[in-house]
């Protein structure tokens, strides 16, 4: 049985299949892991970005939660597990050559680490770069919540869930 087969998905086909067919067929990379975008199902906001392996794919889709894969620690997370801030998937979809994988979900809390409601809280602004770099700015006003607290580390170890 085939890793893809093994977590319910079917083998990928020919062009047609993959983009019209009504198969599950996601297209993993070399690491084994495809893009997951996160949205706020009520807001459509963007809420996190973050990557998937088969087996976080298929958790997802069996618990109706929000499982993804850590490159920085190599192992597989449930959203939420320690920090509370767990995503109830509305709707799950797949772009095209279904190598990218959208998630709707109703947040139960921030989704960002860092204790910002979005991980996407800084912008960058437009044009030429000024003397000494481009710079960010704040978008959100203020965290969310106290990540130390939520995740039970010292200030400033910046590992996150």
């Amino acid at each position: 049985m085939t890793t893809l087969a093994r977590y319910g998905f079917s083998e990928r086909g020919t062009k047609d299949l993959v983009e019209e067919g009504d198969r599950l067929t996601p297209k993993f990379d070399a690491d084994g892991l495809i893009p997951a975008i996160c949205t706020d199902a009520g807001t459509g906001e963007v809420m996190m970005f973050a990557w998937m392996n088969a087996a976080a794919l298929a958790a997802t889709l069996d618990t109706g939660e929000a499982h993804y894969w850590s490159r920085s620690r190599s192992e597989m997370w449930h959203k939420g597990a320690t920090s509370g801030n767990t995503q109830k998937v509305v709707e799950v979809r797949i772009d095209c050559d279904q190598d990218v994988v959208l998630l709707r979900v109703e947040p139960a809390g921030p989704a960002c680490h860092v204790g910002y409601r979005s991980c996407f809280y800084r912008a960058v602004d437009l044009g030429s770069a000024p003397e000494g770099g481009r710079r960010l700015r704040l978008v959100e006003a203020e965290k969310a919540y106290d990540p130390d607290v939520a995740y039970g580390r010292q200030p400033g170890r910046g590992d996150g869930e």
